[in-house]
């Protein structure tokens, strides 16, 4: 019985790993899109940057998945009239994810 555990340990560890490293990615991901959509709505200041990403990064706490982050920024370029299509934005929070990742997975 000692192996089957032994086991079962290791698989809770690693889904444990998986999911404290999906945080990191996600958040470092809001992050950026937090400081690349500061850009697009004209925010210049480097505290107004820092302040309004995290704004995005706590906007990931209101449900599960993306729609929320989605939300938040979609309603602030709609508010600034910053002109992006939801399929564009959509794409750059693909795209921020991916270097996110790279950038996490390299301080890990």
């Amino acid at each position: 019985m000692s192996g089957l555990d032994d086991r079962k340990k290791a698989e809770e560890a690693r889904y444990a790993h998986d999911e404290a490293l999906k945080f990191k990615i996600e958040a470092r991901r809001n992050k950026l899109l937090g400081q690349w959509a500061a850009g697009q709505m004209g925010i210049s200041a480097a505290s107004e940057i820092d302040a309004y990403a995290a704004a995005v990064i706590a906007s990931d706490f209101e449900e599960a998945g993306d729609e929320d982050v989605f939300r938040k920024v979609r309603g602030d370029f709609d508010a600034k009239n910053v002109a992006m299509s939801d399929d564009d934005l959509r794409a750059k929070m693909r795209s921020l994810y991916v270097e996110a990742e790279e950038q996490v997975k390299a301080t890990n």
